[in-house]
């Protein structure tokens, strides 16, 4: 799943717990928490160690310090724009959450609307991590006045209007990714997994340097696969919870900078820091299935998303453009509809490569590359996620300067994508 998060230094935080006076919204699914007593303080959970015979500890219970309600909860519209912290699209690409440096807002993708608001007085939140659309948020704080504490994950139900659990770490939380199932939790060398239902944890996993927090899970039910950064530089890790088998790929040379996961986590791509090709590789052999390359020139990778078919690959980055790729690993590899499948990869636009593809061994490696089919050009030197959008060959477009794009590609002619909307998501007025 694609995330931008703007991480700040630890800064002084003064327990607070949210206003229970604020709405709920039934945009939102309710999810069943029965098995959470109403009196139930907030838990907190140490940071999970190994214990002297080498097994998981067993997270301690603690009540919060402070359950009286947050005297500083804004249930207000702001009469300026906040600054932007975080964007992040839900588990299905129909909703995004932003963090600000005042909370967080929850908007729908299509149509195009303020879903609802929280804000805070002076109370920064980093990451917003949605469980699809039912009331269950993830919370870290951000920004330098942080509502919370960067080391915590706070867990928010927005129908009780109040964080029904945190779990706390010995170091800042750089990332988070919610199942239905699961909460996984990446710091800087580590990531650990735990049982959404019980808070129990599971698995630990220790990691090469991660300051992006980078790790994607898959979202389809019965099949659990996480992706994460291994110990050595340019390896990925998969985890495949339902077979209990961990493979390492050797990537790429130089370090990984961004990955991505197909719903069911049977393909992965992935860009190191160099940012000109991307790799797509099937999960269960760790076979390389495909290359495609962005560019030439050196990029920073900001977001990498399947379409739902996985026909489609979307990557935008630091230069400005936007590529849509055509894959060859699509639903015919996936156990799909292979005929429906194979009349749209005939119509679809045929990649600069196959044109060349007589002079393989003769031209340089670059000739031979695969190149994308549909490109649109942003601001250079901004941040954007991408992602496809539920209308068919449509893409979403956020960026941290509050923009909101939808841009359609045609797959059988490619070029320049045309803008279909527009909508500046920051700017200060009231919620739909």
């Amino acid at each position: 799943m694609a995330t931008l998060s703007a991480f700040s230094s630890q800064s002084p935080w003064p327990p607070q717990n949210p206003d229970p006076n604020f709405l709920s919204h039934p945009d939102l699914d309710r999810l069943d928490l029965s098995h959470i007593p109403d009196n139930l303080p907030p838990p907190m959970l140490r940071d999970a160690a190994e214990d002297e015979d080498g097994g998981l500890s067993k997270p301690a219970i603690i009540p919060s310090p402070n359950p009286n309600p947050n005297p500083n909860f804004l249930d207000r519209p702001t009469l300026s724009a906040p600054n932007l912290l975080h964007v992040s699209f839900n588990q299905d690409y129909g909703c995004f959450a932003t963090g600000t440096d005042r909370g967080f807002r929850i908007y729908n993708c299509d149509p195009f609307r303020e879903i609802f608001r929280r804000d805070f007085d002076h109370g920064g939140v980093g990451t917003v991590e949605m469980l699809f659309r039912c009331n269950i948020l993830a919370l870290v704080g951000g920004g330098p006045d942080p509502q919370y504490p960067l080391n915590k994950v706070m867990i928010w139900d927005d129908h009780q209007s109040r964080c029904i659990g945190e779990l706390s770490f010995r170091s800042e939380v750089r990332g988070v990714r919610l199942r239905r199932d699961r909460i996984v939790v990446v710091l800087e060398q580590k990531i650990f997994v735990y049982n959404f239902a019980d808070l129990k944890l599971v698995h630990q996993i220790e990691t090469i340097s991660n300051p992006k927090g980078l790790c994607a899970v898959s979202h389809a039910a019965g099949s659990i696969v996480l992706v994460c950064p291994g110990l050595q530089k340019g390896q990925v890790r998969v985890e495949h919870y339902a077979s209990k088998r961990t493979k390492f790929i050797m990537a790429h040379d130089s370090r990984i900078a961004c990955f991505a996961l197909t719903q069911d986590g049977q393909l992965l791509a992935t860009c190191s820091s160099k940012g000109t090709l991307v790799r797509i590789f099937n999960t269960l052999d760790g076979s390389l299935l495909q290359e495609v390359r962005r560019g030439a020139d050196r990029a920073e990778i900001y977001s990498l998303a399947f379409s739902s078919t996985a026909q489609w690959l979307a990557v935008s980055s630091d230069k400005g453009t936007v590529h849509v790729f055509g894959l060859k690993a699509n639903l015919a590899n996936l156990g799909g509809d292979k005929q429906h499948v194979a009349s749209d990869a005939n119509r679809a636009v045929s990649s600069p490569a196959l044109s060349l593809s007589f002079m393989k061994g003769v031209l340089p490696k670059y000739f031979n590359s695969e190149w994308s089919v549909a490109q649109f050009r942003l601001v250079e030197g901004s941040q954007y996620i991408v992602t496809f959008g539920h209308q068919k060959n449509t893409v979403v477009i956020l960026g941290l300067d509050g923009s909101f794009y939808r841009c359609q590609f045609d797959p059988v002619s490619g070029g320049e994508m045309t803008q279909l909307e527009y909508h500046n998501f920051l700017k200060p007025e009231e919620p739909f």
